[in-house]
């Protein structure tokens, strides 16, 4: 059995200026495990829009809600466990936009899928609402 190990635990609120450190931490992280620079700003980039999700459809822009950033190490894999105390999202009206619909926004889900190796819900712990955990192989980092 593969054990995870947590490396990092990030509590934020959903607030778009609280995000910084959650890229920080994650492009230091990403980098640490000999991930190239590329490699790691796609991953910093799809963890920011899983943030961004969190913060305006779990919550609604409310600013007092409360975000919960882990990060795994699970031997030749980061997981990246983000964690909402919002109502339960419907995950069956989860999906991104029409990529031939040519507009601002709406490709977080599609951009998250195409960088990460495995996006998916997961059971939230107790008291939580929502918990959607992203996989990316850092050993060898694929381009």
């Amino acid at each position: 059995m593969v054990q995870t190990e947590l490396i990092a635990e990030i509590r934020l609120l959903a607030r778009a200026e609280e995000l910084k450190r959650v890229r920080d931490a994650v492009r230091e992280l990403v980098a640490q495990r000999g991930c190239n620079a590329k490699i790691a700003e796609c991953v910093v980039l799809a963890v920011d829009e899983a943030c961004m999700n969190i913060i305006q459809h779990a919550y609604h822009n409310d600013p007092a809600g409360e975000i919960v950033v882990q990060i795994l190490n699970n031997r030749d894999e980061l997981v990246f466990r983000l964690i909402d105390f919002a109502a339960p999202v419907d995950k069956t009206c989860i999906r991104s936009r029409d990529l031939d619909d040519i507009r601002p926004g709406g490709l977080g889900v599609h951009l998250m899928s195409e960088v990460m190796d495995e996006v998916r819900f997961v059971e939230p712990p107790a008291g939580a609402g929502n918990a959607l955990e992203m996989r990316k192989k850092i050993t060898p980092c694929r381009q």
